[in-house]
């Protein structure tokens, strides 16, 4: 069975840093579009950062641009999401998401059709 487990959540002052990971099994991370997705309280799933199988590419919600980094370890099988200079409006669950690599990259980070989910960790930027 395919699965996607995140870590690295937790609490955080505001202007930290905390770094995620998605450990993926039963299938490889280096051939599918992987992102990272998060819900608020009483917000809808917004999709934050994705990188592409094909190329590389990348894309970042314009919130956490010039912030966060996406980065994936082919050897580890592992994809991560830095984040740093967090602010309170950080705070949600993050959850890791996998898709076939012949679907848009970009389409589906936005409007989040992928085909596989984590169950989420909490972040919580709070003084």
């Amino acid at each position: 069975q395919v699965q996607l487990v995140e870590s690295g959540g937790g609490l955080v002052q505001p202007g930290g840093s905390l770094r995620l990971s998605c450990a993926a099994s039963r299938f490889t991370l280096a051939y599918v579009n992987i992102g990272w997705f998060r819900q608020a309280p009483g917000k809808e799933r917004e999709g934050v950062s994705c990188i592409s199988s094909r190329d590389g590419s990348t894309y970042y919600v314009d919130s956490v641009k010039g912030r966060f980094t996406i980065s994936r370890d082919n050897v580890k099988n592992t994809v991560y999401l830095q984040m740093n200079s967090l602010k309170p409006e950080d705070t949600a669950v993050y959850y890791c998401a996998a898709a076939s690599r012949y679907k848009d990259y970009l389409m589906t980070c936005q409007n989040g059709g992928m085909d596989y989910w984590g169950k989420g960790t909490l972040v919580t930027v709070s003084s």
